[in-house]
């Protein structure tokens, strides 16, 4: 079975990183810390490149008429726009005023948008899974329906006890759920990448 330069040089930064989070090793973190910072570098060169691509391919399509004209537009502008705020003279990138206005003005109000649409869409979900009458689904709206009870707004004593209830049952109960869920999910990801990278099961490169 082939390996490829790039799969063998994956496995072998990911047995670098395992056994620095396992070994505690000065020498061995400095050569962690050094990978890492190498990471971040290829990282950057790749989200660059994914940037300089897209610009591309939508200044392309706005210049020939094809696919949405006011989309690409959009895209442009508002790409030119952060650059332009995090780049400009004497600019201090993230944390420069012009930056933080535009994420407050423009950004914020289209995460609020998609956020109240996702509410919408949750409550017809929930209303076509209601109609299926099945055990999950009424454990399911149970517990939102209680989750929604101890975040209520009511003031006074009850509040205070609805919101340390809420804290407890965010932190407690349904963040283990959550973290869980995540743990295996990662594990599940970790082996089949390493099957992938190490082209077991006949996977071929």
């Amino acid at each position: 079975m082939r390996r490829s330069l790039p799969a063998t040089i994956v496995v072998l930064v990911g047995l670098l990183l395992l056994v620095n989070f396992v070994v505690i090793n000065p020498l061995l973190a400095g050569a962690a810390r050094e990978v890492l910072r190498l990471v971040v570098i290829v990282a950057a060169a790749a989200a660059l490149a994914g940037v300089v691509a897209l610009v591309l391919r939508h200044g392309t399509d706005l210049w020939q008429g094809r696919g949405d004209r006011l989309g690409s537009a959009f895209l442009l502008v508002g790409l030119g726009a952060m650059l332009m705020a995090g780049f400009y003279p004497g600019s201090t990138g993230a944390a420069d005023p012009a930056v933080r206005w535009l994420v407050a003005a423009l950004l914020a109000p289209i995460v609020a948008a998609l956020f109240a649409l996702l509410f919408l869409f949750t409550l017809a979900a929930m209303r076509r899974g209601a109609t299926l009458r099945s055990r999950q689904v009424t454990v399911m709206l149970a517990a939102a329906a209680v989750v929604v009870v101890l975040l209520l707004p009511l003031g006074g004593p009850i509040d205070q006890g609805l919101a340390s209830g809420a804290s407890w049952a965010l932190s407690v109960p349904i963040g283990g759920v959550f973290r869980g869920m995540l743990i295996g999910v990662a594990i599940a990801t970790a082996i089949q990448a390493a099957r992938i990278l190490l082209a077991v099961d006949g996977a071929d490169d």
